[in-house]
């Protein structure tokens, strides 16, 4: 019997991340429904084995929280990202993978304030590393960056608030 004291929550938090990433993925590439996605996700992979790949537990309504609340700001989502790149580097642009990381972690940028910055950014450029060697680990911690001091105030280069 696994020790539960070993099983933390950012553990699970980031398979539901990287989760929402690929289901994002998905509903970009295949034109699936958000519904149709979460149930898939929920019910065959996430904690499950599909095709040989063993999916790790993940937090299911973080997972739905994060694929659902993209779906639903999607329209104030995609003009932050697109402002926040270079003028050389267009949303338009960008693969789906990248666009996928993007938006879900400007997401929990502008609508998760109980998660800090830093974990947000981290988590998110550490799945764009699983799936770039390139500069696109740089530039998904750059456009983050950008959203959080233009969303929340905060940021490199700036003195993180006090919580009152």
């Amino acid at each position: 019997m696994s020790d539960p004291q070993n099983v933390r929550p950012a553990n699970k938090r980031g398979a539901a991340r990287l989760a929402a990433v690929q289901a994002l993925y998905q509903m970009d590439v295949g034109g699936t429904s958000l519904l149709e996605t979460v149930a898939e996700y929920e019910s065959f992979r996430l904690g499950q084995e599909l095709d040989g790949d063993t999916y790790r537990e993940a937090d299911a309504a973080w997972f739905r929280d994060i694929v659902s609340g993209v779906v639903r700001a999607q329209t104030t989502i995609d003009p932050l990202i697109h402002s926040s790149l270079t003028s050389d580097w267009p949303l338009s642009r960008l693969d789906t993978t990248l666009r996928a990381i993007l938006r879900a972690g400007t997401y929990e940028v502008t609508s998760r304030k109980d998660v800090p910055t830093a974990v947000i950014v981290s988590e998110y450029v550490d799945i764009a590393k699983a799936f770039y060697s390139e500069d696109e680990p740089r530039l998904v911690n750059a456009v983050l960056d950008r959203v959080a001091r233009r969303s929340r105030g905060e940021g490199r280069g700036q003195e993180a608030r006090a919580v009152d």
